[in-house]
């Protein structure tokens, strides 16, 4: 993400960093289609090696992953959504830092997990974001993605009401995600629940593990 989107939107999330917290942190719990998708990559990748959760807000979402036996740690942005996750999950890593500078080795991590954290960066710089966690994965490894989807074949900037954003057509997120290196295993696009504006995309997806001989 350029310099003045990440500052805009670390500036906007550290602003409403505790209300974020009081309102979000539990509320997965009432979607079972979204936590029907996060427990499937928790399965896919509790014995893979790390998980990062990269956009983690205050890491109700690492949190999660890690009761189901999963090596996760987050990184967000936000320095005070940083120090709600680490008050809300002691001894748990948290690191601020943008998601396509996160201090791990490349071909290390076992999952990546970009739950509603693309929707920020400017549709140009999606693809190299892609590309980012591609690099961190390890071989095998597996990469799941939450956004907002448009019904029309480009994406859509709308008012998100705390930093600029963007709806991903789900076929379009699909293609950037196979351009990036990676294999489809499924999708999800779900209707809005109650006070959401918008229907939901999920798409997950692996890095190919080496070929032998």
């Amino acid at each position: 993400m350029t310099a003045s989107h990440l500052d805009g939107t670390r500036t906007a999330y550290d602003g409403v960093a505790d209300l974020y917290a009081r309102l979000f942190t539990t509320t997965f719990l009432d979607r079972p289609l979204d936590l029907a998708m996060i427990n499937a990559f928790a399965q896919l990748t509790r014995d893979s090696g790390p998980v990062a959760d990269l956009g983690c807000g205050p890491g109700h979402f690492t949190g999660h992953l890690r009761s189901l036996g999963c090596d996760a740690f987050g990184a967000d942005v936000s320095a005070e959504m940083i120090r709600i996750a680490r008050a809300a999950h002691p001894g748990v890593r948290f690191d601020q830092a943008p998601m396509t500078e996160l201090d791990v080795p490349d071909g290390s991590l076992g999952g990546v997990l970009a739950w509603y954290s693309i929707i920020h960066t400017p549709p140009e710089e999606v693809p190299e974001l892609l590309a980012a966690f591609h690099r961190m994965l390890a071989p095998g490894g597996h990469l799941l993605l939450g956004f907002f989807t448009s019904d029309t074949a480009e994406c859509v900037p709308f008012d998100h009401k705390v930093a600029p954003a963007h709806r991903w057509p789900i076929d379009t997120a699909a293609e950037l995600v196979e351009k990036a290196g990676f294999t489809e295993i499924g999708r999800l696009r779900r209707e809005p629940a109650e006070g959401e504006r918008y229907r939901q995309g999920h798409l997950l997806a692996r890095k190919e593990p080496r070929r032998r001989g």
